[in-house]
């Protein structure tokens, strides 16, 4: 089981080791991100494969939108760090119960992101290519 500190994360703070981010305001409360956030949460972890097993389960976390029952506030929803703990403490345990599965779905995850980032440069190029010819066409 990965050990690991949660806390609230401050501005100019400086952490030694490996670290992720986890936003605490908004609809996309619980989005994980290894740059810090403004408003967010840090998780401090002892070595870099324990940072990247966390990592990928709070992404499914936030993906399958588990911290929405936990939002609070009218105008900006946000999410308790003492929410976040006890909810996030036992996930992470027990979805890594199934070390295999969990290794596994993780690969998946990580081909997915990589083919969503093919998709979206693809995108761009293709707005690209439309613009060019669009401005070509509209000179003559």
């Amino acid at each position: 089981m990965p050990n690991f500190i949660i806390k609230t994360h401050q501005k100019n703070a400086i952490y030694k080791g490996n670290q992720i981010y986890i936003l605490n305001k908004g609809m996309n409360s619980g989005k994980p991100q290894k740059e810090p956030f403004t408003n967010s949460y840090v998780i401090l972890f002892q070595n870099e494969e324990d940072a990247e097993t966390v990592y990928w389960l709070a992404y499914s976390l936030w993906k399958a939108k588990f911290w929405h029952h936990s939002l609070f506030g009218s105008v900006i929803p946000f999410l308790r760090i003492a929410d976040f703990k006890k909810d996030f403490i036992s996930k992470v345990n027990e979805m890594l119960q199934e070390h295999e599965l969990h290794k596994k779905q993780i690969q998946a995850l990580r081909l997915l992101e990589q083919k969503e980032d093919q998709f979206q440069k693809n995108i761009v190029l293709i707005n690209e290519i439309r613009s060019v010819i669009l401005s070509n066409y509209c000179k003559k």
